[in-house]
């Protein structure tokens, strides 16, 4: 319950309303104990970090919570990036929902609708009432390093249908949807975490692919936009990324979108704008450019400039307080929606993880596994040996998490009777390693080499090239993150398989895929090469 008005509210504290900050550690940091206290700050946002089971993170919550309400009376939007498959920031005692390309892969909006609303239930369960998620960004673009199996696909009819199915999953159990990165961040060749990319495409080519799926959104109601750092030189002359752009705000956003929910903007801590701008800066020209909320995931430093220099920019008239009261109305409009209960508390060890939500997960991912190549050396010989050579994620960046998976595709394959050695490499592997696998792989008769990102890895094409040369073996690759590691790899491969993800129910569904148990049913949704629209 919202129990203050904007009427009640000093200017620092509806500028604190507009900040939303991250912090370290599994219990409130001091940091963020005082920006609560003292700033009146309007949200949190939690990572892998902060996280460890539904127990301790409803406890989190609840913690936050009665902080915010004792300092101020206006309860937070604790926000998430839970969009599935392999961007979970808890995947501990919740149901292992595919990601958006699994989904897409199944072309069934009813189940990204479900899918969506059981991970709303369980964020709501946690405390958490809002998910940066989902994803319309169209992924037409196999080299964008960043989005990739994040999309629902390579069209935009595929994006608006099933991310609006999501939208409404996500409301209707009680949580903010937030669609993101608007306008569009799919067909970009650079992270924005690192770099400043552009969509150089004309107004035509927008308007039909990247804006079409954020349209149906905005018509639908979402409560939330996240703004992309990236150039768009069609609506934006000046070098300006989306953040920071009131054409692209207020002009497209606003305006022609009709929209007048929520806008709130990526992390400014990301290179894109760090660099560029810098935080403060940063911060008053996204308010400047019509964002509510401003993203400052990660140091406290940053926070308070970013907050210091928004009070600056009001006191010395570069910004209208008419212009913040619009954003906090509009915030504070929001947390009526999704403004929590006293949440029940969760004894330790509690799974949110219901019987039917697992087989809603586990027939989602049965229904993505994609064959494109190698129908009819199907199935894998149950009385042969197999190799199985799986990479693991040995140094997490903004969006690999660092996760060692007991479920592989190899425990799998044995858990069908198969006998099964597995070799774990990097994601990025040496020399030495590609040296180890294909001396093991010199008298093996069946080969599963799992992929992940190979596209972006010399070491795994190399490795594949290596063992496609071996004279005896039968050579199966399962992508298990981008599907579009098949454009790189050799033509001796016989049987290539897109899973979208390592998770452990599409290992599983992989596994039944190459033992002959399951039928490959997915359909790939994104070009496996470069698409103009």
């Amino acid at each position: 319950m919202v129990s203050k008005g904007i009427g009640e509210l000093t200017l620092r504290q509806k500028i604190g309303q507009m900040l939303m900050c991250g912090f370290h550690g599994t219990e409130p940091s001091e940091d963020i104990e005082r920006l609560i206290r003292e700033e009146h700050l309007g949200g949190i946002i939690y990572f892998r970090r902060n996280l460890t089971e539904p127990a301790q993170v409803a406890k989190l919550s609840a913690s936050l919570q009665q902080q915010a309400l004792a300092h101020g009376g206006v309860p937070l939007l604790i926000a998430i990036d839970q969009e599935g498959g392999m961007v979970m920031r808890i995947d501990q005692g919740v149901t292992p929902i595919p990601g958006s390309m699994a989904l897409g892969a199944t072309g069934d909006a009813e189940a990204a609708y479900e899918a969506a609303k059981v991970t709303g239930s369980e964020l709501k369960a946690m405390g958490i009432n809002m998910n940066f998620a989902p994803c319309l960004d169209i992924n037409n673009n196999p080299l964008n390093p960043v989005i990739g199996v994040r999309s629902y696909g390579g069209d935009a009819e595929t994006v608006g249908r099933l991310g609006t199915a999501a939208v409404q999953g996500y409301q209707e159990a009680g949580i903010a949807a937030t669609v993101k990165h608007f306008p569009g961040h799919g067909d970009t060749g650079e992270d924005s975490h690192t770099a400043l990319p552009v969509v150089p495409h004309p107004r035509e080519r927008l308007d039909r692919l990247e804006l079409a799926p954020f349209r149906r959104a905005a018509e639908l109601g979402v409560d939330a936009v996240m703004t992309a750092h990236v150039l768009f030189p069609a609506v934006e002359p000046e070098r300006l990324p989306a953040t920071l752009s009131p054409r692209v705000i207020d002009g497209l956003l606003r305006q022609e979108l009709g929209y007048d929910g929520v806008v709130v903007t990526d992390c400014l801590e990301m290179n894109a704008i760090a660099e560029h701008y810098g935080i403060a800066e940063g911060a008053v020209m996204a308010v400047e450019a019509g964002a509510d909320l401003v993203l400052v995931s990660h140091r406290i430093e940053r926070q308070q400039t970013a907050l210091d220099a928004l009070v600056h920019a009001v006191e010395s008239g570069r910004i209208r307080e008419e212009r913040i009261d619009r954003s906090v109305e509009r915030l504070l409009a929001l947390k009526r929606r999704v403004a929590p209960a006293a949440a029940a508390a969760l004894a330790p060890g509690t799974s949110l993880a219901t019987e039917a939500s697992q087989r809603l997960a586990e027939r989602i991912a049965e229904r993505s596994v994609t064959l494109l190549r190698g129908e009819a050396e199907l199935p894998l010989d149950p009385a042969k040996p197999v190799l199985v050579i799986w990479p693991e994620v040995q140094v997490g960046t903004e969006v690999d998490e660092v996760l060692a998976r007991r479920e592989t595709a190899g425990y799998w394959l044995a858990q069908l009777n198969y006998q099964v050695r597995e070799e774990r490499i990097g994601v990025q592997p040496s020399a030495e390693e590609q040296a180890r696998v294909v001396e093991l792989a010199r008298d093996a008769e069946q080969i599963v080499l799992v992929t992940y990102n190979a596209s972006f890895s010399p070491g795994q094409v190399e490795l594949a090239k290596a063992l496609a040369a071996l004279p005896k073996a039968k050579l199966a690759v399962a992508a298990a993150r981008n599907p579009f590691d098949i454009s790189v790899l050799p033509d001796g491969v016989q049987i290539y398989l897109a899973c979208y993800e390592n998770t452990p129910f599409a290992m599983k569904a992989l596994a039944r895929v190459l033992a002959g148990e399951l039928a490959a049913q997915g359909k790939l949704p994104a070009p496996l090469v470069a698409s103009e629209g």
